[in-house]
């Protein structure tokens, strides 16, 4: 019985009968236009006027819930007044592709225009909504006069009630407080009515149309691509150099013992530096995968012609690096060649923090139908003096190699090679500029 109650002592009941109440107010200008045929048909019977009359102030309503600004207007007053979950309308576009998400990164098509059922969802509702507005007005306002004018006879009101031949007179005592209390409590039931046939029909109505929702998923697929877009860039670029500033101050500091003491805490405070920035690191990349990148543009482009100043870094580390390439790789241009420097870099950055400290190979081979990326490095537990033994693992490296691979449709093999040694292979399939 308390629970059959509550909706009665809700705010958000009443909230959503005032939004019903109000859009039969905002109603009534339309009345005086559906009025028009009335006046000019002044010799129609009475009976054809009480349809026309209903029928044009009903068209009127649903040419003005064609408009979008109505439809944004009720999707905003029914999330705050029903608190009806509902997205904001979405902007219907044609297709799109994501910026550097090469092959494979376009968005799928969306339709121009809305299909006709998808249309008329919005008039229908607003229809829908007149009319509750009206009929809950109506029945709660006579209600409610009923409620204050029957108890003891206020304003002389009576009320009398005749149902299967038998017939009720109320004029006062105790029973016209009793019938009060009644149409009070019936008033508030109108008001609970209304607003759930509000709910009910606003997530149907007013929901997302087949063509806003696949414009929603367009834009979702969108978003996501271009945040690993930014991880990958993150992981890859800003890992690689703070993996090597890491060892060459860890390095240095070996080498620069008989220094003077502030140049070695200077070292070491690069060194701490670095760990600490390659730990943040980890951590926006977690954060990216989940929220927006609205600054995706700002990552440096580098392509296979800046392998050589990559390779002289990674020397700078102390590391042995072995170049060998065949083919032209300048000739391989635009995505292909951006993602093929971040697979090299990004095998360099985990020969570096993983290696044994031996030599590492890099073989870039620009066939006329496949490049073909490799780097192998060594394995164990020996490493060279001074070199840090232990990096922080996000653990999105090679899964972030194995999604830029599949977007470019080539192949990718990662793993031992021998019993101590690495290796990371790539295939890509190319067409060579001229």
């Amino acid at each position: 019985m308390i629970k059959a109650l509550r909706p009665l002592l809700r705010r958000s009941t009443y909230a959503g009968a005032l939004f019903a109440y109000a859009a039969a107010l905002a109603s009534l200008p339309l009345l005086s236009f559906a009025l028009l045929p009335a006046l000019a048909w002044r010799s129609a019977p009475e009976g054809a006027l009480f349809v026309v009359v209903p029928a044009v102030w009903a068209v009127l309503i649903a040419l003005v819930g064609l408009a979008r600004t109505t439809r944004r207007v009720l999707i905003t007053g029914a999330r705050r007044l029903l608190h009806v979950v509902l997205p904001e309308p979405s902007a219907v576009r044609p297709s799109t592709s994501s910026p550097g998400a090469g092959s494979g990164g376009a968005v799928p098509a969306v339709p121009s225009a809305l299909p006709g059922s998808d249309r008329w969802r919005t008039p229908l509702w607003l229809l829908l909504h007149v009319t509750l507005g009206w009929t809950g007005a109506l029945a709660s306002g006579l209600l409610l006069f009923l409620a204050l004018a029957l108890p003891g006879g206020w304003l002389r009101a009576e009320l009398a009630l005749s149902l299967f031949g038998r017939s009720a007179r109320v004029t006062g005592g105790w029973q016209s407080w009793a019938v009060a209390f009644v149409c009070l409590l019936l008033a508030a039931v109108v008001c609970v009515l209304v607003t759930r046939a509000l709910r009910w029909s606003a997530p149907r109505l007013l929901g997302p149309s087949t063509a806003e929702r696949l414009a929603l998923a367009a834009e979702r697929e969108l978003r996501l691509a271009e945040r690993n877009r930014l991880a990958h860039e993150l992981h890859d670029s800003i890992g690689h150099t703070l993996t090597t500033t890491t060892i060459q101050a860890a390095v240095a500091g070996e080498l620069m013992a008989t220094e003077p003491a502030a140049a070695r805490a200077a070292l070491r405070s690069i060194e701490e530096s670095a760990r600490a920035a390659l730990e943040d690191l980890d951590h926006v990349l977690g954060v990216l995968r989940e929220r927006d990148a609205d600054a995706a543009g700002a990552a440096p482009v580098r392509t296979l012609a800046d392998l050589p100043e990559l390779l002289e870094r990674v020397r700078h580390t102390g590391a042995v690096v072995e170049w060998e390439r065949s083919g032209d790789p300048a000739r391989v241009r635009g995505t292909l060649s951006r993602a093929a420097y971040r697979i090299v870099q990004e095998g360099l950055t985990n020969a570096v923090r993983h290696g044994a400290g031996g030599p590492i190979t890099v073989r870039v081979a620009a066939g006329p139908d496949a490049l073909e990326l490799e780097v192998v490095n060594e394995t164990g537990n020996g490493a060279r003096s001074g070199r840090p033994r232990a990096f922080p693992a996000s653990g999105h490296g090679l899964p972030g190699l194995a999604e830029r691979v599949r977007l470019l449709h080539g192949e990718i093999d990662a793993g031992p090679d021998g019993p101590r040694r690495w290796r990371l292979a790539v295939t890509l399939p190319v067409r060579l500029s001229p």
